[in-house]
């Protein structure tokens, strides 16, 4: 075996996992990926998308939210899938794995949903790429005890921990 290129960070490679996962997603907005890891081994992943065993939005003809007009970042309750984070809580939770003090690695930053979710399950750290327009998930995350770290581009940009509203 040919070794090609420098060895990827444990941020680049779990990066990249969390935009491969993301390539399952059934959503037709947004396609997201995440990954919970702790002490360098991953615990559990997930997609958005419609729950197990359900029709996906394509299958029903369109996105519910898109047909409305609802802007991204509103009215959640009308989406019928569920967002990568709560899928990677729910899969840990499924085989019984603690995700306590893990890391969230997530193409995109969480909702206000997703962070409530993410705090009370007691992750330490939200790594993302890209932005998702919750300003409401950026205050409470900011209000909470999780470090907040940027990536992109497979660089390790500075913490957009000031986005996050502190009190």
């Amino acid at each position: 075996m040919i070794f090609m290129g420098a060895r990827p960070s444990y941020d680049e490679y779990f990066m990249e996992m969390a935009h491969v996962v993301a390539k399952r997603s059934t959503c037709l907005r947004r396609k997201v990926g995440a990954i919970l890891v702790k002490d360098k081994h991953i615990l559990s992943t997930g997609y958005n998308g419609a729950p197990k065993g359900l029709k996906h939005c394509e299958e029903l003809g369109g996105c519910k939210r898109e047909q409305m007009g609802i802007p991204p970042g509103e009215r959640h309750e009308i989406c019928r899938g569920l967002h990568a984070e709560q899928n990677a809580i729910i899969q840990a939770a499924v085989f019984g794995t603690s995700i306590k003090d893990s890391v969230l690695y997530c193409t995109n930053t969480p909702c206000v949903v997703c962070a409530k979710m993410l705090i009370n399950a007691g992750i330490k750290e939200i790594v993302f790429s890209g932005e998702y327009p919750d300003d409401l998930a950026k205050k409470i995350l900011g209000e909470s005890n999780i470090k907040i770290r940027h990536f992109n581009n497979n660089k390790k940009m500075p913490s957009k921990q000031e986005n996050y509203i502190k009190n």
